[in-house]
């Protein structure tokens, strides 16, 4: 699964339980953004908006754990905190301020999108109006011999 917050993205390794299985279920048909708020100067939580089945146990949270606290909160922790939780999963980081970056640690409240798939850093191609769309570049530009690269053949995106 991966978190993308403020247009970065990190990987979440997940847990293999009855609450990730439903998560994935409900990411197969759409992503799911939601609203995360700092709580207790070591977590961002937010509404999920769907409850999840619990499979709470007393845990010791470390920074990057995603956590399902209430069947229908997600919690993404910068620090530690024990408490009965369901563990969904853990984000796949390479230094705790990279981490605390990421999550905007202390800074208030973010956008966070869960999804299965890394979102594209290409938002929308469209040609410009006098190009012929029978085979484009990315940049709308109209060519007749496609060389290295990426180009929308009548709509479809292909590589040469």
């Amino acid at each position: 699964m991966y978190i993308t917050i403020e247009g970065k993205t990190m990987t979440v390794q997940l847990e293999d339980n009855s609450a990730t299985r439903e998560l994935l279920e409900l990411l197969q048909q759409a992503s799911i953004t939601y609203t995360a708020r700092d709580y207790g100067g070591f977590e961002k939580v937010g509404e999920l908006g769907h409850s999840l089945p619990t499979s709470n146990e007393q845990i010791t949270t470390q920074a990057g754990d995603v956590i399902l606290y209430s069947g229908s909160q997600i919690v993404l922790f910068y620090g530690s905190n024990s408490w009965s939780y369901t563990r969904l999963g853990r984000i796949q980081y390479e230094s705790i301020a990279e981490l605390k970056s990421f999550l905007k640690a202390g800074q208030g409240n973010v956008s966070v999108t869960l999804s299965l798939g890394e979102p594209s850093a290409i938002a929308m191609v469209s040609a410009k109006e006098s190009c012929d769309p029978r085979v484009v570049s990315v940049d709308g530009i109209r060519t007749e011999s496609p060389r290295k690269g990426v180009y929308i053949q009548e709509g479809k995106k292909y590589l040469k």
